[in-house]
């Protein structure tokens, strides 16, 4: 039995948690505000999840310094918050696997670039993939990747969390899994503005195809591996967030395909919808890389309000022509 900490109790965190207790280890979860961590822990609940039951070898806490204190530690908060929530846990740590996906707005940095900054030398890996977080909790089957340049690291995480309903699978290619991870939120909303907007089943297949097309651009542009964006992380995670209305990333595009403003959508939810910022910072760092994204390029501009659904659509369509 290994000591496993899960940082951030939103609906990931805890399913994440949840799983690795069905793995046999010991469990912390840690949430950031201690009256959330109590809340959670005397209800035995967390409204993130609605009807999952935590089980009492999950302990729940808002002290760092004791969900610190094991052999991995899962960190899931959102990009975002990255940066200061490390600042908040203690000087020594174990290997930390960030269960987060997108670009730090401003500085343009993937996770793990951000963990390189914010804790220089501390070991990390990304776990990332087509995984909805109440699947997860409900112990139905998945498939997600785990990837670090460290190799002791994955295998360690691989061992530890593999098993049960949830299968990993290991990869090097750590920059391409942290650029699936954060394309195919943009390309989740651009599918669901389609959807929104009544522009049909076609239109959202063409997108979400496209999307693909550039989505491996980028992977190949900023220095991955090409074949990281037809797996899991790229190609899997793209659709299953760009083809229901249960992807936060989505459904913010019907949103705003049926005429909604983003503001008026944003201040309904509680849930972070990551997509939101990592488009223009996503959009940057392609630009400043010469790769070319233009559905991406087409969100920003809508969700910014430089452009409407019918002119972002008339601007697809009139590209240019060119061999597939």
């Amino acid at each position: 039995m290994s000591e496993i900490s899960v940082l951030g109790a939103g609906a990931w965190g805890t399913a994440l948690a949840l799983h690795a207790c069905r793995q046999g280890h010991r469990v912390t979860l840690w949430a950031r505000d201690p009256a959330r961590a109590a809340e959670i822990a005397t209800a035995r609940a967390n409204p993130r999840l609605p009807g999952v039951l935590l089980p009492d070898a999950l302990r729940v806490t808002g002290d760092a310094e004791e969900a610190a204190r094991a052999e991995l530690t899962v960190l899931a908060v959102p990009v975002q918050p990255l940066r200061a929530v490390l600042a908040r846990l203690p000087v020594r740590l174990p290997p930390l696997l960030l269960a987060c996906k997108g670009l730090e707005a401003g500085s343009l940095r993937l996770p793990l670039e951000v963990l390189a900054e914010a804790r220089p030398g501390q070991p990390g890996g990304v776990l990332s993939g087509p995984n909805f977080a109440h699947e997860v909790a409900a112990g139905l089957p998945a498939a997600s990747v785990v990837a670090s340049t460290d190799p002791a690291l994955r295998e360690r995480a691989l061992a530890l969390l593999s098993g049960g309903a949830l299968r990993l699978y290991g990869s090097e290619d750590a920059l391409g899994v942290q650029l699936g991870g954060a394309a195919k939120n943009v390309l989740a909303i651009a599918a669901g503005i389609a959807t929104g907007a009544g522009l049909g089943e076609n239109a959202r297949a063409a997108l979400i195809t496209r999307g693909l097309a550039e989505l491996s651009r980028l992977v190949v542009g900023l220095g991955g591996r090409v074949e990281t964006a037809s797996g899991l992380s790229g190609l899997g995670d793209l659709m299953l967030t760009a083809t229901g209305p249960s992807s936060r990333n989505t459904s913010l595009g019907m949103a705003l395909g049926r005429g909604m403003k983003l503001q008026e959508i944003l201040a309904g939810r509680q849930a972070v919808t990551e997509g939101v910022m990592t488009a223009p910072a996503l959009l940057a760092r392609a630009e400043a890389a010469g790769v070319e994204l233009p559905i991406c390029a087409s969100v920003v501009e809508v969700l910014e309000g430089r452009l409407d659904v019918a002119g972002a659509t008339r601007a697809l369509l009139a590209r240019p022509t060119r061999d597939e």
